[in-house]
């Protein structure tokens, strides 16, 4: 394959690999002082190294493994607007999701986040009541979206649907006893694991120094002694203040924090499992009042459907591991509702995530243990996050940096993350008139037509890498060249999510062999 130059000055302030983070890392070993390192690059330690640098304060940001390596690309690649929270009682968390979801659709992401309609069909499981008090929450997030000063235009008012309006957006639910529905809207991620690489790069054009592939071995308030896990070496950047963002594993950094890791688990199918779905889906969970299975379609040929919340004791792996019985019970949820029928066989991938819970020894169930985040600082003055949820990771960061700001005595201004766009942010109207097929500008915003210009001048690189998905060539160059993608995992299971579906990972290698071997 040729490798035709698109970097122009404005990536190459944003653009993350091999050869920026060897030049980092010199840097930091010659023993160049930063004020800030943060600890952990999945969303809120991404955002913490954004804040911290946006105020002019020198960063370095690092991760044992790579970005989005934990929690932040297991999620539901939804951006909440706190109807749950608000349900149980928590109208702080509910206001501040609401406010951080319309941040992200309309300033800093307008492009990675969109306004995704979801239906909770009326079956005869959910009984008049409980349609009632649905319709009363919908109405209320509603009134949350008011609140928090999203446009209408943003995110359309919920409504009750018939039964052929419901069919018609999901025509895979069973139709007997099917009395309508009731139709909601709420914001979704492209990807999440893309909204990290967004944020990290954002954080390298103010300047921070963004280095996967580098382990803490030791943690103290003025600094960490770090690996390299591509060359073994060991070097100790030195720092004013720390922040330890390193989610289920922030307690094996410091003292002072228990946490309580909940399992949520997602199940990948392919499309045409499900039929035409228009919509994403809200299946009640029988026998809970305010549990719901999420079904939501990718665009890509693939629906995620999910999630659960087990507790998770013991030791905290690098991957979790997705045991039959979570896809069982979502497979069952399933069918409470669909006229398809859906077995072990239609399940083609699967995930699970572990959400970085604080323990306050109050709840049985993690699915009752708050979504509120905390900041503490040690005695050691590390500053630690936790808890929270992927819509807030932005009001995390902020929090967490003012804390890092006040242990260190450290000159900085107010935070600015609330109006600073993220790479390849631009209003919708510039976007569309990009010409670009919708996938491409939905994951890569302002810079579609970059990528898309590197398949211009190499047809090889035009074509999907897989079989009946959409990913090119030129998206897994672009990775190398500007998302920070040191190997095959990195372009695979996070730049892309190809290797989701293992058998798609299995056909896609050898693409991404070519891709990190042209750079």
């Amino acid at each position: 394959m040729t490798t035709p130059a698109t970097t122009s000055p404005r990536n190459a302030a944003s653009s993350l690999n091999a050869a920026r983070r060897t030049r980092d890392l010199d840097v930091l070993a010659d023993g160049t002082a930063v004020d800030v390192l943060v600890v952990g690059l999945g969303a809120t330690g991404a955002g913490a190294a954004l804040d911290a640098a946006s105020r002019g304060l020198t960063v370095a940001a690092v991760d044992a493994h790579d970005l989005a390596f934990g929690t932040s690309r297991w999620s539901s690649k939804l951006i909440h607007g706190g109807l749950r929270y608000l349900a149980g009682g928590q109208v702080d968390v509910a206001y501040e999701s609401a406010v951080e979801r319309g941040i992200l659709m309309e300033r800093t992401a307008p492009h990675l986040v969109h306004a995704q309609p979801f239906v909770l069909p009326l079956t005869p499981l959910v009984t008049r009541g409980q349609a009632a008090l649905a319709r009363a929450g919908f109405r209320a997030g509603d009134a949350l979206r008011a609140a928090a000063r999203t446009a209408r235009a943003t995110l359309p008012a919920p409504r009750a649907l018939s039964a052929v309006e419901t069919r018609h957006l999901a025509p895979a639910l069973r139709p007997d006893g099917l009395r309508g529905g009731l139709l909601s809207w709420d914001g979704r991620l492209t990807d999440d694991a893309r909204l990290v690489t967004a944020v990290a790069r954002t954080a390298a054009a103010h300047g921070a120094r963004i280095l996967t592939r580098a382990r803490v071995l030791s943690l103290t308030g003025d600094g960490a002694l770090v690996r390299d896990e591509v060359t073994g070496a060991e070097l100790r950047i030195r720092a004013r203040t720390v922040v330890n963002a390193a989610g289920v594993w922030a307690g094996g950094l410091v003292d002072d924090v228990r946490l309580r890791p909940s399992r949520g688990t997602h199940l990948v199918l392919r499309a045409e499992a499900l039929g035409d779905l228009g919509c994403g889906l809200h299946i009640p969970v029988p026998g809970e009042t305010n549990r719901f299975v999420l079904v939501l379609p990718q665009g890509d040929g693939r629906v995620y459907v999910g999630l659960t919340d087990e507790p998770v004791d013991g030791d905290v792996p690098d991957v979790p591991e997705v045991p039959e019985t979570d896809i069982g019970f979502l497979l069952d949820v399933l069918g409470s509702a669909l006229d398809v029928s859906l077995g072990r066989a239609d399940v083609v991938g699967a995930f699970a995530g572990l959400r970085p819970l604080l323990d306050t020894g109050g709840a049985d169930r993690t699915a009752d243990i708050s979504r509120r985040h905390a900041v503490v600082t040690s005695p050691a003055a590390v500053v630690t996050v936790v808890g929270g949820k992927l819509t807030t990771y932005r009001r995390m960061a902020q929090d967490a940096v003012d804390a890092a700001v006040a242990a260190g005595s450290l000159a900085a201004g107010p935070c600015r993350t609330a109006a600073i766009p993220l790479v390849g942010a631009a209003p919708r109207p510039r976007l569309a008139a990009l010409g670009l097929p919708h996938r491409l500008v939905a994951r890569y915003g302002a810079e579609a037509a970059a990528v898309h210009a590197l398949g211009a001048a190499d047809p090889s690189l035009a074509a999907p890498v897989v079989p009946g998905h959409p990913v090119t060539g030129a998206e897994l160059l672009w990775a190398v060249r500007h998302e920070g993608a040191l190997d095959v995992g990195d372009v695979l299971d996070r730049r892309t999510r190809i290797g989701l579906v293992a058998g798609d990972r299995d056909l896609a290698e050898e693409a991404a062999r070519q891709a990190l071997a042209a750079v």
